[in-house]
């Protein structure tokens, strides 16, 4: 027998790394075809389907010369998916129900509930919302009646929001609704926003009854719990994030930490893990354990509610399952993977350009690749679940590291810490959830004690969380730029390079760790932020305004301090400001006052300048106390500020501003209430007008003011409630919208967009270019973004 018999027959033998099994990537070539087709289709633009085409044809041609059946394969693939995309797309735009939705009509419509519902409290001037998935049944409107099954996004707010929090998954109802098209690439498409309370047509089902009563098990076998890890055991079993406060979301957020409350592929990885280690304990083999297991992924599903995105995670579990080898050979997984894209993309085409679908596949890839072999390195050193529980998260962030932060502008350097700590963790707190959901009809004391278990686990995981959050180089603002991604792609690829030697030798595992935590301690500069001779920074503190002005190397006037303490904490900290001698508020609005205790204490502040507005007490009251050993000072029209170089002239005020008055409704008159100032610095001049709508616009053009100004805070985060006169009035060559990444209020307007454009003012944004810095040189007004 020839020497390349031999070794194509021989065994084979684990090497130094791990897993003996090779992957198969026979499938790979097809899966990546067929998510690309679908995203060429789902663009619906020619240019892309040109290419796509032209690409599918060469793909042929080749595989016509090497007579590859392979390579013919992937050519069908890529054209199949291309032509169906597109059908789908075609069929979808051509569809009567979308031609209501971008018309905005008004309708009678029928919807069945389904998935997991959302809901928040009012903060500020946002009224209290409820969204959920639901099934359109059929709509009326225009005289025109129309059947349907389309997956909606149906919402509600203000005083309606009640009556539809009280609706079960799985009910069918009825309700006078607004159609409205989503923006381009979110999905669902249709969006249904309620104009009254709902009327039930039918109840749900038996199977949705039952589903609800487990759910609402589970919370109650955890309403003796502290509050954090109450409502931290639902969601990481669920998915249901409901009763999560905004502190705790956040927390997590910035450690890198929320997949864990989302339903995901790890989720049913850990359940099927379970039930199929127990089955086998008690002899449960062949078809009867692939069988429990089938029953597993359905009970997981139905738990959850039926959502794409659920479906979706549980073709990612199984995938996971496989990789760490509880349900297959680990070498099978690759190719269980390519299927799952291969599946997804073809039932529903829109995953091809979803954020979520890719992250779910590159943490699934990168359980598949390394997450085995590391696990079996560090597997020497300490018991296999524990290695087990550091290793798979930690795999799957290496994996996942670039397109976070493309998508956030951000690299968590405490996620990557936060991870590995809370990995030994989440198995625990999932496992013994599940089991208090199972048991929580039949057995509620037994529940209860699952949940005591479980509760323990998420509150070492709000521990984690908490001060993570606390560290200065928890986060590192980073740009979303092509140079910058591949810098932490790179630097990705050299840690799973590195991981590996790292695990077999502790003294360099233990530098490494060292090296993690001073980074922890002392935060990396992003490269190229700050600029060294920034005047004015606009900071990215999500959907508010946060504004500060340079008065010496380590000093800045702050105006407003956004909607969250810790984004403003970050921007001070990023600029290196110890002092901040001058605080203004210009209103009393949540989105612009709720950072002021950051700005104040231990930053020597001076003088704290607000208007005359005694609405909203609660913010008002807000500053008052964080201001108690400095005091309140009211500017009225003509007030002149002088700090250093800087000199911010109070230019209008709306007499009576801030007082409610009832024709208006509260939140205009506190917005028209805002302070209208001009700083001036360092050669550059900026108007600054917090939330004046029409009224107080109108009424700082009627007062004669000088308006004119190089750079145009505008007011209100750029809402449609904009007086052309006053845009013209302030001749900027600057336009800043200061708002929140995919914000519920549609900040800022399109209209507002383009009538800033059509005054040749050049936008700048931070929900897409972070903190913004300005400057002023021989050539003009000098930009840097964060991003």
């Amino acid at each position: 027998m020839s020497g390349s018999a031999r070794r194509a027959t021989a065994p084979a033998h684990p090497g130094p790394d791990g897993d003996a099994e090779s992957p198969d990537l026979r499938l790979v070539p097809a899966a990546a075809a067929a998510w690309a087709g679908m995203w060429v289709a789902t663009a619906a633009q020619v240019t892309w389907l040109a290419l796509g085409s032209a690409l599918a044809i060469s793909v042929g041609l080749l595989a016509i010369r090497r007579r590859s059946w392979a390579t013919a394969a992937v050519a069908i693939v890529l054209a199949g998916c291309m032509l169906t995309g597109w059908a789908r797309w075609w069929w979808q735009q051509h569809d009567p129900l979308t031609g209501l939705a971008s018309d905005q009509a008004v309708a009678t419509a029928e919807l069945v509930v389904v998935g997991t519902p959302r809901s928040g409290e009012q903060q500020g001037v946002r009224p209290p919302w409820w969204l959920s998935a639901a099934t359109l049944v059929g709509v009326e409107a225009r005289g025109q009646r129309l059947a349907s099954g389309a997956l909606v996004q149906v919402s509600a707010s203000g005083d309606d929001v009640a009556a539809w929090a009280h609706v079960v998954p799985g009910t069918t109802v009825r309700a006078v609704v607004r159609l409205g098209l989503a923006d381009a690439g979110e999905q669902p498409q249709v969006q249904v926003r309620a104009r009254e309370p709902p009327v039930v047509v039918l109840p749900p089902g038996p199977v949705d009854q039952t589903v609800e009563r487990v759910r609402a098990g589970l919370r109650a076998s955890a309403a003796h719990l502290d509050p954090e890890p109450r409502a931290l055991v639902p969601a990481l079993v669920v998915g249901d994030t409901s009763a999560m406060p905004a502190e705790l979301v956040e927390r997590f957020r910035v450690n890198g930490l929320t997949h864990l409350t989302a339903v995901s592929g790890a989720n049913l990885t850990l359940l099927l893990a379970f039930l199929s280690t127990v089955a086998r304990a008690v002899g449960v083999l062949g078809w009867w354990l692939r069988g429990l297991l089938g029953l597993g992924v359905v009970g997981f599903v139905l738990l959850c509610h039926a959502e794409p995105s659920v479906v979706r995670a549980a073709a990612m579990g199984l995938v996971g399952l496989i990789a760490l080898g509880a349900g297959g050979r680990g070498g099978q997984a690759v190719r269980a993977l390519c299927v799952a894209v291969v599946a997804i993309v073809f039932v529903d085409p829109d995953m091809a350009r979803s954020a979520g679908f890719a992250l779910s596949v590159l943490a699934s890839a990168g359980i598949v690749a390394w997450s085995r072999r590391w696990t079996d390195l560090l597997a020497m050193r300490m018991p296999r679940p524990l290695a087990e529980g550091i290793c798979t998260p930690l795999a799957a962030q290496l994996a996942t590291q670039p397109l976070v932060t493309a998508i956030s502008g951000q690299v968590s350097v405490a996620g990557l810490v936060a991870n590995l700590v809370s990995g030994p963790l989440v198995g625990p707190a999932t496992v013994l959830g599940f089991l208090a959901a199972a048991s929580a009809i039949p057995l509620p004391l037994v529940a209860t004690w699952f949940a005591t278990g479980a509760g323990w686990c998420a509150q070492g995981l709000s521990w984690i969380a908490r001060l993570g959050e606390l560290l200065p180089g928890a986060a590192i603002s980073w740009p979303a730029g092509w140079v910058a991604l591949l810098v932490v792609t790179a630097g990705c690829v050299g840690a799973v390079l590195v991981l590996p030697r790292l695990l077999r030798n502790p003294w360099l595992a233990a530098a490494a760790a060292l090296l993690i935590v001073l980074s922890l301690l002392r935060p990396v500069a992003r490269p190229g932020w700050p600029p060294p001779d920034w005047a004015v920074v606009f900071c990215d503190v999500g959907q508010g305004d946060a504004t500060l002005l340079r008065v010496a190397p380590r000093a800045a006037a702050v105006v407003d301090a956004g909607p969250d303490p810790s984004k403003l904490a970050t921007c001070l900290r990023d600029l290196g400001v110890e002092q901040v001698p001058l605080a203004v508020l210009t209103h009393f609005h949540a989105d612009h006052v709720t950072g002021i205790g950051v700005a104040i204490q231990g930053h020597r502040t001076e003088r704290v300048i607000v208007s005359a507005a005694t609405s909203p007490v609660g913010g008002r009251q807000l500053v008052e106390q964080a201001a108690a050993g400095v005091g309140l000072t009211q500017a009225t029209p003509g007030t002149v500020l002088v700090v250093g170089e800087l000199t911010v002239e109070v230019l209008a005020v709306r007499a009576g501003g801030g007082t409610v008055s009832v024709e208006e409704g509260e939140s205009a008159a506190e917005n028209d209430g805002s302070l209208v100032m001009r700083a001036t610095i360092a050669g550059l001049r900026l108007l600054l007008a917090g939330d004046v709508e029409e009224d107080g616009q109108r009424n700082a053009v009627a007062s004669g003011a000088d308006l004119s100004t190089d750079v145009l805070l505008v007011p209100h985060h750029g809402s449609g409630r904009q007086l052309p006169e006053f845009l013209a009035a302030t001749r900027a060559s600057i336009a800043v919208f200061s708002v929140g990444l995919d914000n519920d209020y549609g900040h800022p307007a399109p209209r507002t967009q383009r009538a800033v454009e059509q005054l040749g003012m050049r936008i700048l944004r931070t929900d897409q270019q972070g903190s913004i810095a300005l400057s002023r040189n021989e050539g003009g007004v000098q930009v840097t973004t964060q991003k």
